[in-house]
């Protein structure tokens, strides 16, 4: 069992950090680099090479049964559903195989609306209390759901 944070632009980095240790669960964040290494002997940064979906890659190549995945990578997130992983994105939805179809859907169209329309604005809310508060306890299920085998 580990948990995987696919690092880059994550805002939950360090309530990751906490709650696993919490659990003994060893953590694996994994980025391109620019990052401070954590003390935590639980904690494990890998550098991986700089390019595109590098660190993508590298979490979808180990994450399996067992273990738990933080992204906000939505292809990412399929691979690692479909290979058994438990995932969360960094407000505390939980991607599964139930709804995973859905939000790479989702996804694309929304790209595809983007890519035809340039004067199309937006982006995402911003990340809120509440939204840290979802994920602390979406973690806190799943690592025990995961301990539970």
């Amino acid at each position: 069992m580990t948990l995987f944070i696919d690092a880059d632009a994550c805002p939950v980095k360090a309530e990751a950090e906490r709650v696993a240790t919490r659990h003994k669960v060893p953590v694996k964040i994994v980025s391109n680099g620019g990052l401070r290494p954590s003390q935590n002997p639980l904690v494990e940064t890998i550098i991986v090479e700089a390019g595109p979906d590098v660190a993508d890659i590298w979490i979808a190549e180990r994450a399996g049964p067992g273990d738990v995945v933080i992204t906000g990578d939505i292809p990412l997130a399929a691979r690692c559903v479909e290979a058994g992983a438990q995932v969360l994105k960094h407000n505390g939805e939980a991607l599964t195989g139930a709804n995973i179809g859905t939000v790479l859907a989702t996804r694309d169209l929304m790209a595809d609306l983007r890519a035809a329309n340039p004067f199309m604005q937006g982006g995402g809310k911003g990340f809120t209390k509440a939204d840290r508060s979802r994920f602390l306890d979406a973690l806190e299920r799943a690592l025990r759901k995961a301990k539970q085998g």
